[in-house]
């Protein structure tokens, strides 16, 4: 194996094209309790931009390599990890060194058996997006059978997720998106029913769908900074909680929403998942790959040296429908 690989490395905060493609990063070390993977798929998340621009909660240190998930090949492990061998398929919730690159460094509780019927491009869209939509649901949702979510964005990589973890629980799923295509991707991961939430008065169009119901019993919301107020309505009293997954700014709300309802709204964030709750959700998410209940959308496909490219598409693209990702 060389000493050196292909990476993006960004060595400023700033936009998308502070991601640089490189041919000389040195192949990262691993301690004990890590493994190195050669990369062969990378997914893009919305958060891998919000950390380039600097404007996330927590930065890594610059330079750095972006990326999270990855699905790929053990090269090699420390010499305290016990569950995996080299040449193993695997694939990352999150990594020491960064997925946008050859080979990159993880620790080991971070990292799962990729089943062989699951492509590399399709193990890429299953940390973040999967991880995240069960702990939405389930550990923050409280999810029980039977009732209704709506999944407000669901045609994104976690979106997707969503309904097709909710459809395995049991529940009745209404999912939004904003394009034809869109739409008809939700419709294929067995949604309920699907509104196009570019459409004037498509939140009257939800609540009056779940008349008989008296609301919705849980919102996994994607874009809170322009849908919370509208969440908040169309909770049903008591029970209705909003599990906010993504935002990006300020929103005015009006608290009696709340208050005259009793119902709440919760943040989730993937980085305050304890190992306990990985490993339940990955025994999850194993169960449901090995019976075909789950299966990753994937959606445009970019080469390593186009990560700038995606960086740009994953935010700006309205209408987004499946996952993006890097072919390394």
């Amino acid at each position: 194996m060389a000493n050196l690989m292909r990476a993006i490395s960004v060595s400023e905060f700033g936009d998308a094209n502070v991601c640089k493609p490189a041919k000389d990063i040195p192949i990262p070390d691993i301690k004990p309790r890590e493994v190195l993977i050669r990369v062969y798929a990378a997914g893009v998340n919305p958060v891998d931009t919000y950390v380039r621009s600097g404007t996330y909660a927590r930065l890594p240190n610059l330079p750095y390599t972006p990326g999270m998930d990855c699905a790929g090949v053990i090269e090699r492990v420390g010499d305290e990890v016990t569950k995996f061998k080299v040449d193993d398929r695997v694939f990352t919730v999150k990594t020491v060194t960064g997925s946008y690159a050859e080979y990159c460094v993880a620790n080991c509780n971070y990292v799962f058996p990729l089943p062989s019927n699951v492509s590399f491009e399709e193990g890429s869209a299953l940390g973040t997006p999967y991880f995240t939509a069960y702990r939405a649901l389930v550990i923050k949702g409280q999810a029980k059978p039977n009732e209704t979510v709506l999944v407000h964005g669901a045609s994104g990589g976690v979106g997707i997720a969503a309904v097709q973890i909710a459809k395995s629980l049991g529940l009745r799923v209404i999912g939004t998106a904003s394009t034809e295509q869109g739409l008809q991707a939700v419709i294929n991961q067995g949604a309920d029913l699907v509104f196009n939430h570019k459409k004037e008065g498509y939140i009257n169009d939800i609540v009056n769908a779940v008349a008989d119901n008296e609301g919705i019993d849980i919102v996994i919301e994607m874009l809170a900074n322009v849908n919370l107020n509208y969440d908040m309505q169309m909770l049903k009293s008591r029970v209705g909680r909003v599990i906010v997954v993504g935002n990006r700014g300020t929103i005015e709300i009006n608290p009696r929403l709340l208050m005259s309802k009793e119902t709440s709204v919760c943040g989730v964030g993937l980085f305050s998942t304890s190992d306990d709750e990985y490993e339940m959700i990955n025994s999850y998410l194993q169960k449901g790959l090995a019976d075909g209940h789950f299966k990753p959308l994937l959606s445009q496909l970019y080469s390593l040296e186009e990560a700038a490219q995606a960086h740009k598409d994953v935010i700006l693209n309205s209408g987004a429908c499946g996952r993006l990702t890097l072919i390394i």
